[in-house]
């Protein structure tokens, strides 16, 4: 892979020291921390890169693609970002190259309700509130739980999945994730709102029907 360029020395030491020198044995070619990587990540941008192109099969030539990406700019990676965000962005710019899904203006509702109406009264009180999140909480770690969390984050409309996945599967920051799918601070609250509250019903549907 070769030596990082002296831009890359100068802001790698930002970086959590754990995640610099795996950055630096990357840089300087050691095979063991590529594998180290790949064991790490290939599985969660599989999964990422998925939601972006519809298919599974197409998912695996992006993501192989994003690593020959990573082998050819490790060295010129700065660590103005984590290593992770770097290879998420990586991943969805390989994703809208390769498969012709190029980042498009979505319009948005922004006055649609994120609630059902219905569940407000005549002064907008909850005529019926949500279940309380610590009861749903204490129960997201149960495996019957996990498939359903899963399920209704794939079905989510596209860019909410994915802000959903990065977000609350990934652990990235708004910043982050607005640079991993180029949208705006804006766009990326509304979306993670919609999303999560269509999760928070999938949950609350779940939670009635077992009451």
């Amino acid at each position: 892979m070769g030596q990082p360029a002296d831009s890359s020395r100068r802001t790698l030491h930002n970086m959590p020291t754990s995640e610099r020198e795996l950055v630096q044995r990357l840089q300087s070619g050691d095979e063991a921390a590529f594998v180290e990587v790949v064991d790490a990540f290939h599985p969660r941008l599989l999964r990422f890169a998925a939601g972006l192109v519809g298919s599974w099969q197409a998912a695996e030539d992006v993501v192989q693609d994003t690593w020959l990406a990573v082998i050819r700019g490790v060295e010129r990676f700065e660590g103005r970002s984590s290593l992770q965000t770097w290879l998420f962005q990586i991943c969805a710019n390989r994703a809208r190259s390769t498969w012709g899904r190029e980042q498009r203006a979505v319009p948005m509702d922004l006055s649609g309700p994120t609630v059902d109406p219905h569940r407000f009264g005549a002064e907008r009180q909850w005529v019926e509130p949500p279940a309380p999140w610590d009861a749903i909480d204490d129960r997201l770690y149960a495996d019957a739980m996990l498939p359903l969390v899963r399920g209704a984050i794939d079905d989510l409309p596209e860019l909410q999945r994915q802000v959903v996945t990065l977000r609350d599967v990934e652990g990235l920051t708004s910043k982050d994730v607005c640079a991993v799918l180029s949208i705006s601070e804006a766009n990326q609250r509304v979306l993670l709102h919609r999303g999560r509250a269509r999760v928070r019903g999938a949950l609350e549907q779940k939670m009635a029907g077992d009451a």
